[in-house]
This record gives C-alpha cells, sequence and structure tokens, in this order.
C-alpha cells in the first residue's frame, strides 16, 4: 500500500524562503549531485568496492543529497505562501517582533517564518516554536507569558511589529 507522503500538508512561508529554497535545491541538482557522482567514480576506480572506504562515504554523501532534493521538492510543491499582511498591529508569520524581557528589560528581535525556513541564528523563528506560538496573535504593548524549555515562563512586552 502506497503513502502519500505530505498529502494536505502545507509549508507557510515567506516569498524570501521560498525563493531560498529553490536557489538550494538548484544548487543541490547542479553543483552538488555531480560532484558526488564524481567522487564515487573516483572511489570506483581504486577497485575492491567491499573494503573501500571512499566509496561507502560517497555513497552516504549521495544518499544524503538525494534525500535534501526530495524534501525540498516536497517544500516547494507545498508551499503557501505568506503574504505581507501590512497589517503592523498584531503577531504574525512574516511579521519581525521585537519585545522586551520583563522586568530585565533585555530586548529581543525575532521574524517569526514557516518552519521550512527557521533559522535561529539569523533570528528567524518557526511559528510553531513555542515562543512564536505565545507571541502570535498578540499586539503591541500586550504582555505575553513565553513557555521556557525548563518549564518556567518569561515574560515580555511586545514593543515593535515590523
Amino acid at each position: 500500500m502506497e503513502q502519500n507522503v505530505g498529502l494536505n500538508k502545507e509549508y507557510p512561508m515567506t516569498q524570501e524562503g521560498f525563493e531560498k529554497l529553490e536557489q538550494d535545491l538548484e544548487h543541490l541538482k547542479t553543483v552538488k549531485r555531480p560532484e558526488v557522482v564524481e567522487k564515487i567514480k573516483v572511489a570506483r576506480s581504486f577497485g575492491d568496492l567491499s573494503e573501500n572506504s571512499e566509496y561507502d562515504a560517497a555513497k552516504d554523501e549521495q544518499g544524503f543529497v538525494e534525500q535534501e532534493i526530495s524534501k525540498i521538492e516536497e517544500m516547494i510543491r507545498y508551499a503557501k505562501i505568506i503574504e505581507d499582511s501590512k497589517d503592523n498591529t498584531t503577531v504574525q508569520i512574516g511579521k519581525t517582533v521585537t519585545f522586551v524581557e520583563l522586568p530585565k528589560g533585555d530586548e529581543e528581535v525575532y521574524k517569526i517564518v514557516g518552519s521550512a525556513e527557521a533559522d535561529p541564528f539569523e533570528g528567524k523563528i518557526s511559528n510553531e516554536s513555542p515562543i512564536a506560538q505565545a507571541l502570535i496573535g498578540a499586539k503591541i504593548k500586550d504582555e505575553v507569558n513565553v513557555p521556557l524549555p525548563n518549564g518556567n515562563e518569561m515574560k515580555v512586552k511586545i514593543t515593535k511589529i515590523d
């Protein structure tokens, strides 16, 4: 029985995130895939494949690259582009949120994006993350309790939405 992986699955993302996925897919297909194929050819030339670690490593890398290609193709196929609503009064996907931690006043800035384009190192958090879930729907000057990984909560006050 064949399963339809991703059936009715949507990947919410910004236009910017969609374009980055397309670039990543192009790079994998035109650069990484040919590089791995060349590595396999070179490793095959070493002879006996049963004890050829270069061949095994190249085949593993090929599997990883093909898996990444499939994953990105699915995300692109089921992408749901989040249009900018021009509403900068409510936290939602695609918006950059600035808030201060209460009572200390430490300021933090995050852009809420779909899980496909989340990158915490760039300040982009998934709409599925606990912090985004707590912030979505809130408005400027709202105080929100954000769950922390240790089970505690952090109270924040939203100061800006872009």
